[in-house]
């Protein structure tokens, strides 16, 4: 007989994921957490009332990609090109920082030099930390009133580039997990990939601004443009081997240029995205995590890791900053700004855990370290910036 059991866990993620979220929301902190907590109460660490499942696991991919798809879409461009080659300092060096430091750590703790894909998880574990959460740093800088200053524009646009890096590695570092797949295959897929984003970036435009012109509304362009996501990430994931969700930031990426309609299909889009497949993907990551299995030598790593991910992102992005000649003030600022790991981190430790480079008894610890990360930036932006309207009139 048909089991209907998953139209009873839907009802119960929807349900807690917002209730704990707004529980978040109460005591100002990003709903994220909330939705995560969500998920760690229903999984194995305490409830147990939802396990993983197939059918959890395909939505919260939908989850993923419409969740990076409206990343690309809220993209500014014209941000990038303000803050221009400061935000590409701070970004690069933000991103190398990191990187080293999460591939120490792991080096510290474990050293299994039988297991042939060692190196990589080491790696791997690096480039989680390489991720900034965009979402919740505009959120706390926009509550603060200082997005658009030096310090807010600065983050904004080196959170930008840090993301699409953090992508490239992270497609890059998991294409390697196949045995059969030479390094130069690789690169080789990844400079197609690159030729293909190329074209794809000329044409994709057009074709949207010309329905937009044909229809003479924008009504159809939500369908229109998720049918594309969809495709891009398809695309990109089964034609090179690169993660999907590349495939659907890049898509999001070339519309955000595109006015009534990106701002149509995001309007769209993040109504079943609020509504289901965001709380489904949030929930599906407390859900794996089982918090029991934080003991020990992995509670120590732990408790390690989340300090390298808050130091690295502080001096990496901050050391950028005192290179383009900010003050230290300032330079600070941008390097609490860069520490919230959030959903991007969420994101890319999933991809790690579907390639077999996190284990599962490592999974919780990640989570963990997001967590503080996500909780800690805006105490730590509301005290260092709650003096600086001086400083961000003189200089914005």
């Amino acid at each position: 007989m048909e089991s209907y059991d998953f139209l009873l866990s839907i009802a119960i993620i929807l349900l807690v994921t917002k209730i704990f979220s707004l529980m978040s929301r109460k005591v100002h902190m990003p709903q994220v957490v909330g939705a995560l907590v969500a998920g760690v109460v229903l999984g194995p660490s305490v409830l147990g009332q939802i396990a993983e499942t197939d059918f959890l696991f395909k939505t919260s991919e939908i989850g993923v990609i419409i969740l990076m798809f409206l990343a690309g879409l809220d993209t500014e461009i014209k941000e990038l090109k303000k803050t221009g080659i400061a935000s590409l300092v701070i970004a690069i060096i933000g991103v190398i920082v990191p990187l080293i430091g999460g591939y120490g750590v792991y080096q510290m703790f474990f050293q299994d030099t039988t297991d042939p894909q060692h190196f990589l998880k080491a790696v791997f574990v690096g480039v989680i930390l390489t991720a900034t959460s965009v979402s919740i740093t505009v959120e706390t800088l926009r509550e603060m009133g200082k997005l658009n200053g030096k310090v807010g524009s600065s983050i904004l646009g080196a959170a930008i580039i840090d993301d699409i890096l953090g992508i490239i590695i992270l497609s890059l570092v998991t294409s390697f997990t196949n045995p059969n797949v030479q390094p130069k295959q690789v690169f080789i897929k990844i400079g197609l990939y690159f030729v293909f984003l190329f074209f794809v970036g000329i044409f994709i435009p057009r074709v949207f601004k010309s329905l937009e012109k044909w229809h003479g509304t924008v009504r159809r362009m939500a369908i229109y443009g998720f049918a594309y996501c969809l495709i891009m990430a398809y695309i990109t994931e089964v034609f090179f081997g690169i993660a999907d969700i590349t495939g659907a930031y890049f898509a999001g990426l070339f519309l955000c240029n595109i006015t009534k309609t990106k701002e149509y299909i995001v309007k769209k889009l993040t109504v079943i995205s609020y509504l289901m497949f965001s709380p489904m993907f949030f929930a599906s990551i407390g859900i794996k995590t089982d918090i029991r299995g934080l003991s020990g030598s992995i509670l120590i790593f732990s408790i390690v890791l989340t300090v390298v991910a808050i130091l690295t992102k502080m001096v990496g992005c901050g050391l950028g900053a005192k290179l383009c000649k900010f003050s230290n003030k300032e330079a600070v600022g941008v390097g609490i700004g860069m520490v919230s790991r959030g959903e991007v981190a969420l994101i890319v430790a999933q991809k790690g855990s579907e390639a077999a480079l996190v284990d599962e008894e490592l999974f919780p610890a990640l989570v963990l370290m997001v967590i503080v990360t996500t909780l800690i930036t805006p105490v730590l932006l509301g005290l260092i910036m709650k003096d600086r309207t001086k400083i961000e009139g003189a200089t914005g």
